[in-house]
């Protein structure tokens, strides 16, 4: 694969940061800011993970037992069923927004707080 970059020059000192050693990711794995890092990722997305599976499957148990109630007509030939599982996807898109917002506004400065520190610029 041909890319336009040029190849690094013999003799140009390494531009990147020294890679932190493994006690150093260890000490920074039980600090204090990476378990609040780590409560507000979880905090977030394990209750919205299990609250839309649970949705997903109310959908797919009307679906199986509830067939009645999901042939319904609303307007048209446009039947609960087909609503439900629009909704479906509507609400993985609100999920997947919702969490982007939450992550630029919670996670990504605590991450990059942490980051910048490993790599030495704090």
């Amino acid at each position: 694969m041909a890319t336009d970059a040029p190849p690094p020059q013999k003799g140009s000192p390494d531009t990147r940061p020294a890679m932190p050693s493994t006690e150093e990711f260890v000490e920074v794995q039980q600090s204090a800011e990476f378990g609040e890092l780590r409560h507000a990722h979880r905090s977030f997305a394990f209750p919205l993970t299990i609250a839309f599976i649970a949705w997903y499957l109310v959908y797919v148990l009307l679906s199986n037992y509830a067939g009645d109630f999901m042939g319904t007509k609303l307007f048209g030939n446009i039947n609960v069923a087909l609503v439900l599982g629009l909704a479906q996807f509507l609400t993985t898109f609100l999920i997947a927004w919702w969490y982007s917002r939450h992550a630029a506004a919670k996670l990504d400065p605590k991450a990059e707080a942490i980051k910048s520190r490993m790599e030495g610029g704090a």
